[in-house]
């Protein structure tokens, strides 16, 4: 492994201090799924390493009706999979934890971690697009909230400027006549990166569609919304032919690549089904 300076952390202020003064090869270490083995496989250079892991309140988790579920930057994947209410309430986020490499990684990676890698398969960004999530982001002069959707910029790029540390996630509570899902299609049903990820989320009144998000994952340079495949069913009884439309209209709205895991018209068409699925699943998952 290539040799590396490590720096512990003791406040959100220093951590920011050290990776603005210590230059660009800097990297934040929380969970280190991805950095440790990029940094032994020399996939990048890395002079110093930022440990935040002693730094207090980022492995909170709260919820409450008003607010939602708001959790911290350290706080791992496993343990969020095994919280009852993201079993009961989230079965969209419990799908995308549950996907998300071995047991032996989501147990050391944070939900944070994976998000801020910014990879257009990650697993846990199209349901938390769906669902409305919102990116806490610390820097020494300023605390600001976006929404995760305004996140990425690109291909494991974002709006993060020097400095700056996503301290936490906010998801929207679940709602009486809601519903979420995610399907993951991968060559194999474990370890496995996505080859195209659906998320939807959606709200009924009287058997109407009020609100829908479709999010979709692998298909395109960042993980993207299906806006006019939304706007179809917005006021729909999401019929089958309603649901079959919209389906069609997502597979236009993304634009993937080809590449080892897949072809660009294979992962188009595989929207269409994902999308159908989800949109049911979502119906049947009323929290």
């Amino acid at each position: 492994m290539r040799r590396f300076e490590y720096h512990r952390a003791e406040t959100l202020e220093h951590a920011s201090r050290l990776l603005t003064e210590l230059g660009d090869d800097s990297f934040l270490f929380a969970g280190g799924t991805d950095l440790l083995v990029e940094i032994r496989e020399r996939l990048r250079r890395v002079r110093n390493v930022v440990d935040i892991k002693y730094i207090p309140g980022l492995a909170d988790i709260t919820y409450d009706e008003t607010r939602g579920l708001c959790f911290g930057a350290l706080v791992t994947v496993g343990r969020l999979e095994r919280l009852p209410l993201v079993r009961t309430l989230y079965p969209n986020l419990l799908a995308a934890f549950a996907s998300l490499g071995s047991i032996q990684v989501r147990n050391r990676a944070t939900v944070v971690g994976n998000i801020c890698r910014a990879s257009p398969s990650a697993d846990t960004i199209p349901p938390l697009i769906a669902d409305g999530a919102f990116v806490h982001i610390y820097s020494r002069t300023d605390m600001r909230v976006i929404p995760l959707a305004e996140f990425f910029t690109g291909p494991g790029r974002s709006v993060l400027a020097k400095g700056e540390i996503v301290t936490g996630i906010t998801v929207p509570p679940a709602r009486e006549n809601s519903g979420r899902a995610y399907i993951k299609h991968g060559r194999r049903k474990a370890m496995e990166l996505s080859t195209v990820g659906v998320a939807v989320s959606l709200s009924m009144e009287d058997g109407i569609c009020s609100d829908i998000r479709i999010a979709l994952g692998a298909v395109g340079a960042t993980v993207i919304r299906a806006p006019q495949a939304e706007a179809m069913l917005r006021g729909s009884a999401l019929d089958a032919a309603a649901i079959r439309n919209a389906a069609d209209r997502a597979m236009e709205e993304c634009t993937p690549i080809s590449n080892v895991r897949a072809s660009a018209d294979y992962r188009r068409d595989m929207v269409g089904v994902l999308t159908g699925r989800a949109i049911k699943q979502a119906l049947e998952t009323f929290a």
